[in-house]
């Protein structure tokens, strides 16, 4: 057995001089695994998978491989494993972090046909799904039990419930019901050396270490999954939200204090500002009013009598904020389309705007006026509109950078306008991602939230599900020398974006 000081020089060593990846015994194996139909190589085929949701960075993949269930996967894995080829796991493709991202030696795996509902079982309340289910689906075959699934991201209606697992994806409603990971029971995944293990499972706990949320949130680095039991939800009996518009967004910020601070926890808590407001209104119509500097949209749920409670006493807290009109939904439709212009700000930015960036960080509640405040004077310095969306009850910014890459140095600007807000949200006590993951898009700004140490412990853990290190490799965890570059855990500007992805 190696010692502590070896196996750290043999890693580096390793680091240092990797194995060429044999990629045409790679595709020779697969060829008598697979059928031809779940290989696609041919460079008009692969070009939808260069790039994930965030498309600022691109690489066109090798080869791009649908596994059509489990045995074909590992067949997949084990071939990746014999032929040192890395895998980069992909859902539905609509992550915003560059997490799907192809490698330029790799092949993509993704789980488009894994993408059955196993077993919905109404009197436990569970649902056993495949990873490619999208995330709505599993609220609709609830439906007829009156059950649902909880968690959703605004893109529900197109996202795979694999790729919500691999970035602990949250959505308008994660205040009340939590995130992915507070509403996952058990996960069947496949891990890189081809061994297929079951986390947590059906029962309220599992006995042993909690490896189940540790898998949760892991970005394709430390397996990759094949079955996801979630738990389902009662279908409230009455929703209805209060949108209060505000002068301000230090005034609307207040409100959400005193809602929090009363002991009211909304459904949903979203505030938006007037710039996103604007964007959003010729869009949906979902009757925003144009004239505020800020709208906060509060969901109360449950029995009427709880609901019409709650209502009242959030209206009180909104008027003594200051609010300057409030408006209660008057029925169940009317409730879906306020949030519908919510769920719409990132498409509708597109109407105004060649490209955006979307960004995700997380800050205490209490700095939001200054972080706001600090979002316009980065404006004038990098000379880029941002408007802003949030979930404002637990502090999750979704600022919209909106540029044009077609102009020379905007997508630049955008950049470091993004790295800056990022490490804002760390100076003020947050952090760089609420449910977006990392990624490549955030791996700089790991360096400036995380110690060496820190990074070194994130990095054990993955060596020992992917000792290889195939899984995803050059995301997420930043290598030594990245950190290394940037002093004191800070980052230089005007070098290339990631230097250290190879670009063979």
């Amino acid at each position: 057995m190696k010692s502590g000081v070896a196996l750290e020089a043999a890693t580096a060593q390793a680091a240092k001089a990797p194995v060429t990846p044999d990629f045409a015994g790679f595709l020779a194996a697969i060829g008598r695994a697979l059928p031809s139909a779940c290989i696609l190589a041919r460079a008009e085929q692969t070009r939808a998978y260069e790039c994930d949701g965030l498309t600022m960075y691109r690489e066109q993949p090798p080869v791009v491989v649908l596994p059509e269930d489990e045995t074909q996967l590992i067949a997949v894995l084990n071939a990746c494993r014999a032929h040192h080829v890395p895998v980069v796991p992909r859902g539905a493709g609509t992550s915003l972090s560059g997490g799907a991202t192809p490698h330029p030696q790799g092949v993509v795996i993704g789980v488009a046909k894994f993408n059955r509902i196993l077993k919905l079982d109404p009197e436990r309340a569970i649902a056993v799904v495949q990873p490619g289910v999208r995330n709505l689906a599993i609220s609709e075959a609830a439906a007829p039990h009156g059950l649902y699934y909880a968690p959703d991201p605004s893109s529900q209606i197109a996202c795979s419930i694999g790729g919500n697992v691999a970035e602990n994806a949250g959505g308008v409603h994660c205040l009340k019901y939590g995130l992915t990971v507070h509403n996952v029971l058990g996960l069947r995944v496949v891990t890189g050396a081809g061994e297929v293990v079951e986390l947590g499972g059906e029962a309220p706990d599992a006995p042993g270490l909690n490896l189940l949320q540790l898998c949760v949130g892991s970005e394709g680095m430390l397996g990759m999954v094949t079955e996801v039991t979630v738990k389902l939800l009662p279908r409230p009996e009455l929703a209805r939200v209060v949108m209060a518009s505000f002068a301000s967004v230090e005034r609307a910020g207040e409100a959400v204090t005193r809602i929090i601070a009363a002991g009211v926890i909304p459904a949903g808590l979203e505030l938006m500002d007037q710039r996103a407001v604007k964007l959003v209104e010729p869009f949906v119509q979902a009757g925003y009013d144009l004239d505020a500097a800020a709208i906060l949209l509060c969901e109360s749920d449950g029995t009427t009598e709880e609901v019409c409670e709650e209502i009242g006493r959030v209206e009180a807290l909104m008027a003594t904020a200051g609010a300057t009109r409030v408006q209660v939904s008057a029925s169940e439709a009317e409730r879906l389309r306020f949030w519908a212009g919510r769920k719409a700000a990132f498409a509708a930015a597109g109407r105004i705007s060649p490209d955006y960036y979307c960004m995700d960080g997380t800050i205490p509640r209490r700095h939001l006026a200054r972080v706001l405040g600090a979002f316009e004077e980065m404006e004038a310095t990098y000379g880029l509109a941002c408007s802003n969306v949030f979930h404002a009850g637990d502090g999750n910014l979704h600022p919209l950078i909106l540029f044009d890459a077609n102009q020379p140095g905007e997508v630049e600007r955008a950049q470091a306008f993004g790295a800056a807000i990022l490490e804002l949200c760390v100076e003020v006590g947050g952090t760089i991602t609420g449910e977006h993951g990392v990624g490549i898009e955030k791996i700089n700004e790991m360096c400036v939230q995380f110690t060496r140490a820190e990074l070194d412990a994130f990095a054990a853990v993955k060596r020992a599900f992917d000792p290889q290190g195939l899984l995803n490799p050059l995301k997420v965890i930043p290598t030594l020398a990245r950190c290394a570059e940037y002093g004191k855990q800070h980052v230089h500007r005007g070098e290339l974006p990631f230097p250290d992805i190879p670009r063979f």
